[in-house]
């Protein structure tokens, strides 16, 4: 983008874009939450977003009267780009977050429908020639077409309408069941890594409690040693009275060294209680692991819906082209018998000079 483009508002969302293939799943633009921003062009009164992962533009849309921000779920929101032929998804990190991004779009598209009724009032006012009236132009409720044969065929134009609604309506209830998959799969996402760092921080605090054991049987057995020492000297104290400052010395060891044991049996307890929150952590990985069934089991019966879906179309169709091919075959025989008609009129009239 160019320096004449001052950026006016700034989001942080993770980025996804409609599969070219499928149009039904989200691909997402990064493994990371990116920056989103609205710029705007003073000098050709544009507005767009943007945002950059690394040195690509994952989103390059200029902003338009007739686009919509839709708000799908409390923390997801979509937008449809005709030029760029594809449909741009956000996740955002709180519902607050989703709510003032579309504000901003809902103020962006604003002033750009301002800004094209003022250029549209410029360019009337400079080209008068251009200034023609859309009234003038009657619609004509019956929509004529030419069949094979140079056959003209007639047919409402409300049946039109009400065949492109179902389409619409189908197509609607399509994308929003790929787009509650795609939130679906974030969060299963997002669940999965949670589980993964509680199951290393279980391994983790398990490791340091073997680790802490064996500093515990060591100091025991150093411990126990020494006590061992301190009785022996004691027994050679009984025999000789110059010991006597020895036992002394080993008798503030000795309480020295019970000293050391105490602080070690609160170390042992303190670590007893860590252990036990590792285990309400464990209860924490069980209730993940069974929000991630429902959320599978939620999915399966997403799919199911988009299954009806599509053999519901798959009929409307159907149904469409019987009632073209009766419309045909309607039209050949009304075809036939005003020939028929009009053999009998000029037969009529032969008789009639006759």
């Amino acid at each position: 983008f160019s320096c004449r483009e001052q950026p006016i508002f700034s989001t942080r969302a993770h980025v996804f874009q409609i599969d070219p293939a499928t149009k039904r799943n989200w691909i997402p633009a990064s493994k990371h939450a990116l920056t989103v921003s609205y710029f705007y062009d003073a000098t050709r009164n544009v507005y767009r977003i943007i945002s950059v992962g690394g040195t690509k533009a994952i989103i390059n849309s200029t902003i338009t009267p007739n686009m919509t921000f839709t708000k799908t779920s409390q923390k997801f929101g979509q937008w449809a780009d005709s030029r760029a032929n594809t449909v741009y998804g956000l996740g955002f990190a709180s519902e607050q977050h989703l709510s003032q991004f579309a504000e901003k779009f809902q103020e962006v598209k604003e002033a750009a429908r301002l800004a094209r009724e003022k250029s549209q009032d410029k360019t009337e006012l400079t080209n008068p020639a251009l200034n023609i009236t859309s009234h003038q132009v009657l619609p004509s409720p019956i929509i004529s077409s030419n069949g094979p044969g140079e056959d003209k065929l007639f047919r409402s134009q409300s049946a039109d309408v009400e065949i492109t609604t179902e389409k619409e309506r189908l197509k609607k209830m399509l994308s929003e069941g790929s787009v509650s998959e795609v939130q679906w799969e974030a969060e299963f996402f997002s669940l999965q890594d949670n589980n993964n760092k509680l199951v290393a921080a279980l391994h983790e605090a398990n490791a340091n409690v073997d680790q802490w054991k064996k500093q515990l049987a060591a100091y025991q057995e150093e411990t126990e040693t020494l006590r061992q020492r301190v009785a022996e000297l004691e027994s050679q104290g009984a025999h000789d009275s110059s010991s006597e400052n020895n036992k002394e010395e080993l008798s503030q060891t000795l309480e020295e060294l019970e000293l050391l044991i105490k602080a070690k049996d609160e170390e042992i307890q303190m670590l007893k209680s860590q252990k036990c929150g590792r285990w309400e952590a464990e209860g924490e990985r069980e209730e993940t692991l069974q929000k991630l069934q429902e959320l599978e089991a939620r999915n399966a019966e997403l799919e199911q819906r988009l299954h009806l879906a599509e053999q519901t179309l798959a009929e409307t169709l159907a149904e469409r082209e019987k009632i073209q091919n009766e419309v045909t075959k309607v039209a050949e025989i009304m075809d036939v018998k005003i020939f028929e008609l009009s053999e009998i009129r000029q037969g009529l009239a032969k008789l009639i000079e006759g």
